[in-house]
């Protein structure tokens, strides 16, 4: 027996893989930034740096570097002669263009990254060729040429080469080591008894396939194991480029696959986005037609159900069902078939509704990757149960980490990941996703030429085209007898043991397999949740006005029928829709065409504010759009409802009618605001009478404005006033600012005292329960250093919080309001060369303190936050998710726990003692 396996083998794997390649990094000319000289070898050598890259500026800089290849009689001793020689090439730059003997031969950027370009495939000693490359510089960060070698090859059904065995022996290496500990040693002596001595003779080859036969019995278990691909190409709608941008990168791939389906007709692949899709269909008819023939024939398969890929935790529940609504009815009508398979790849993490909305939205399985980009800790499953709070489960997957954008064939990268999937997992059927992502790409030809040589070795697991809902299913199939075999286990003990269910995290192990009962919460990127506040602010704005808009005008076509005719609204509609041949039926068309310029927006590189400047000005013309639409749509319906009205008799002759509608679905009351010039009228009074005869107070200034507190509007419904004026000297309410420096705020419910000199909450006392809700100053604005993690305009600072700058400083303190309906307190704050307006408001007979901010932020790497430190004590809190609410520990212990320190809620968070009544 060998004293050290591991170090026969891995000297093994090196002595044949020096056969074949060759490092060349250090040779690089550098050319500078302009030309190619006429004579290479004056040029200087490019300069390495500790990690051996040659690196330039920033900033769209150009680097030319270049040098002179020249084939060998021998490498190593090994003749080369009639091999095939390619460059393989990593880098870090905008742009890349390789040229060989001045030929343009390959180009990518910083998502196609890498390149094996093909040099010559019948290598001839003597043979010479310039090599060139062009790289530019990323705007916002260095460029790089990280990594260069050649490697010399044959291809296997002809010939057998160093390099492809030391590929073999390193595949098989990886599964010894974990599946035949034992048998590792069988294989170290056998490479240690190998005979080098006939290197460089013919004997060698032969030396070679004796070797491999020999090993063969070692690798008789891998090829029960399966490789199921599926050519992808992972495109953002937008990001580091707008959406025109997106539609050509997605012709030229799309284009691609179809073309190597031609050459590789065992390709299958997969693509999500009905909004692409039908930007194919109108703009490039000819070949979305070639595409729905490929879904047809099973080679295409439509992935995602949803309109984009969208953020999930920043959007309501509605915003996500209409995804999977114009989504699947898209594939429904132009593919036939709709979405099995719910694909989010690259989304900052994803609500706990996710199951129950997917599921009835006709979605079977769920596939993400992003949770491979955790920074704290890793995510425990690759293919679970996961499970909603009302107890749906999707069967969901966790694809192969892909965080360049590039996912090749390479048989080391492919065999390590599938070995840690198997030990995580049990499962021997492996998914993979080959192709150039982000910004398009997919699969290339020499990607799957690879795939077709490791098909045929006797040392890898099988490989075949698959689509995604096939291997699912494969996938489901395993899970539903793992459960079945663990429900008769159970009864066989009597339930003293077997699936009983054991802690793991949290989740609820099954056998091997997992019962997921959270969200799924990325541990990165936690800036996107408020960065860029005015896509945060249009979206909310569109969710809650589409609402309404659709409601009242279902209400309008309800009550009125053909009394609310929505063709005045035509020739807007025609602008708004972007269609010259529409026509107007009813409004759900003009809520469709709303809705999905505000889905569109959704895009998880757009809402979460991830995007260059120039998506956000194209999204916001489509925020506007959407308003425009809504807007229009919701004052029609309340026109014609209004107006079909039957009114009783007024309580006087010049008595206006004023309604007031409740969309919620609630009875609600509101202190409501109207505007008309005439309330600026000195010597004009006005009240209001109910539709139940009570005379109600009102309030008015001279800014133009009139408010009255509207009690118990019924859900969904409204109450009718009468507004009425007289001659009259008008009274105006006190503001408490002109006689004293009592900043205080109180109804029945709160008592608020604000800080004169800090402008602070000291006090929120709730007078309800009698107790005090701050232990310390409240409405504190707290500013922090926040630099130095990548992507730093969408993540936050780990340890931002040991970096915390000046307070801010009040600028002034000063009553607005202070009258039977509302107290108004306003308090501005300067904090370097930014300035915080904030009102304090409270409004009669309402339990919540509002404070309306407007921000005028001129501050770099600086982040703010409020704090508000509760008296309360509660080790759980519970925040408003999609559809539904979610409890959050306020007491971290484990590390996935710490690592929650910034989460998403939609409109509330409730934090309730036990001492709360």
């Amino acid at each position: 027996m060998l004293e050290n396996p591991a170090v026969t083998i891995q000297k093994a794997i090196a002595n044949l893989r020096q056969l074949v390649q060759l490092e060349i990094q250090h040779n690089w000319r550098d050319l500078g930034n302009n030309s190619i000289p006429a004579d290479l070898i004056k040029s200087p050598t490019a300069t390495l740096n500790d990690k051996g890259y040659v690196v330039f500026p920033s900033g769209k800089e150009i680097k030319w570097l270049g040098q002179k290849i020249v084939i060998p009689q021998t490498l190593q001793d090994n003749p080369v002669k009639g091999l095939s020689l390619r460059l393989v090439l990593t880098w870090w730059a905008a742009d890349a263009q390789i040229f060989i003997n001045g030929e343009l031969v390959q180009q990518g950027d910083l998502f196609d990254s890498s390149a094996r370009v093909l040099i010559t495939d019948q290598a001839q000693p003597g043979q010479e060729y310039l090599v060139t490359i062009r790289l530019v510089s990323p705007g916002h960060d260095i460029g790089a040429l990280m990594r260069s070698h050649l490697i010399y090859g044959s291809d296997p059904s002809q010939n057998i080469d160093p390099g492809l065995v030391a590929d073999e022996i390193t595949v098989l290496s990886k599964y010894l080591s974990q599946f035949n500990p034992a048998d590792l040693d069988i294989l170290a002596t056998a490479l240690d008894e190998f005979n080098w001595h006939n290197l460089g003779q013919a004997e060698f080859k032969d030396d070679l396939g004796e070797l491999r036969s020999r090993l063969l019995p070692l690798a008789q278990d891998i090829k029960q194991r399966r490789f199921n691909l599926l050519g992808h190409a992972h495109l953002d709608m937008a990001w580091l480029w707008t959406t025109n941008e997106t539609y050509e990168v997605a012709e030229r791939t799309f284009t691609s696959v179809l073309n190597l389906q031609q050459d590789f007709p065992a390709l299958t692949f997969g693509h999500t986005s009905p909004a692409l899709y039908e930007w194919l269909e109108h703009h490039r008819p000819q070949l979305f037609e070639s595409i729905q023939a490929a879904v047809r024939s099973n080679k295409w398969e439509i992935l995602g159900g949803m309109w984009v890929e969208p953020e999930t935790n920043l959007v309501s529940g509605e915003s996500l069902i209409r995804q999977f609504i114009y989504g699947q009815k898209y594939y429904q009508e132009k593919f036939g078939a709709i979405a099995k398979v719910a694909w989010l790849p690259d989304s900052f993490g994803f609500t706990r509704q996710l199951p129950q909305i997917m599921q009835q939205c006709g979605i079977e399985y769920f596939v993400t990757g992003k949770l491979h980009w955790n920074d704290t800790t890793k995510f425990p499953h690759g293919c679970f149960w996961w499970e909603s709070p009302d107890g749906t489960q999707l069967l969901t997957l966790m694809s192969p980490p892909n965080v360049t954008g590039v996912m090749d064939t390479n048989p080391i990268t492919m065999a390590n990941y599938g070995v840690d999937w198997e030990v995580q997992t049990g499962l021997q059927e492996i998914f993979w996703l080959p192709g150039v992502g982000d910004h398009g790409g997919g699969p290339s030809r020499d990607m799957l030429e690879v795939a077709a040589k490791w098909q045929n070795s006797p040392f890898f697991p099988q490989i075949e085209f698959v689509t995604a809902g096939d291997y699912l299913r494969r996938i489901e199939e395993g899970f539903a007898q793992s459960r079945q075999d663990a429900k008769e286990e159970k009864k066989r003990l009597g339930n003293a043991q077997g699936s009983e269910g054991i802690e793991e995290g949290r989740g609820v192990a099954l056998h091997q397999f997992s019962i997921w009962q959270d969200e799924l919460y990325l541990e990165l990127h936690r800036g996107c949740y408020t960065v860029h506040a005015d896509q945060k602010k249009y979206n909310r704005r569109c969710e809650r006005l589409l609402y309404e808009a659709e409601l009242w005008s279902s209400l309008a076509t309800l009550l009125c029928g053909e009394r609310f005719d929505i063709q005045s609204l035509s020739p807007n509609v025609k602008i708004l829709s972007e269609k010259a041949d529409f026509k107007l039926v009813n409004f759900s068309q003009l809520i469709e065409i709303a809705w999905k310029k505000v889905l569109f927006n959704q895009f998880h590189d757009i809402l979460p504010g991830t995007s260059i400047a120039e998506v956000f000005t194209e999204a916001n013309r489509d925020w506007e759009m959407a308003i425009a639409l809504g807007e229009s749509l919701l004052h029609h319906a309340l026109d014609t409802i209004v107006s079909n009205i039957k009114l009783p008799q007024p309580p006087q002759a010049d008595a206006v009618p004023v309604v007031v509608f409740n969309s919620l679905n609630w009875k609600r009351s509101q202190v409501v605001t109207l505007e008309d010039p005439r309330f600026s009228n000195q010597n004009l009074v006005f009240w209001l009478w109910d539709d139940r005869g009570n005379k109600i107070d009102a309030n008015n200034y001279s800014s133009g404005k009139l408010s009255f507190l509207a009690r118990d509007i019924p859900g969904v419904g409204y109450s009718l006033y009468w507004l009425c004026q007289a001659s009259g000297e008008k009274s105006q309410g006190k503001l408490q600012s002109k006689f004293s420096n009592n900043y205080q705020l109180e109804n029945n419910y709160l008592k608020v005292i604000v800080n004169p000199d800090t402008g602070d909450l000291d006090s929120i006392f709730d007078k309800y329960n009698e107790r005090e809700i701050l232990r310390s100053p409240g409405n504190k604005l707290q500013a922090f250093t926040d630099q130095g993690q990548y992507w730093d305009a969408w993540n936050i600072d780990p340890e931002y919080e040991q970096h915390q700058l000046a307070d801010t400083e009040l600028k002034s303190i000063e009553w607005l309001e202070d009258n039977g309906l509302r107290q108004v307190i306003r308090v501005v704050k300067q904090f370097n060369c930014s300035e915080f307006i904030q009102d304090y408001i409270l409004e009669c007979d309402s339990p919540i303190l509002k404070i309306v901010n407007q921000v005028d932020w001129q501050e770099n790497h600086v982040m703010v936050k409020v704090a508000f430190p509760l008296n309360l004590t509660s080790d759980r809190a519970t925040y408003e998710i999609p559809c539904g609410t979610i409890e959050r520990t306020t007491k971290p212990q484990t590390p996935a726990e710490q690592a929650q320190w910034e989460v998403p809620a939609l409109n509330w968070v409730d934090l309730t003692d036990a001492e709360a009544n």
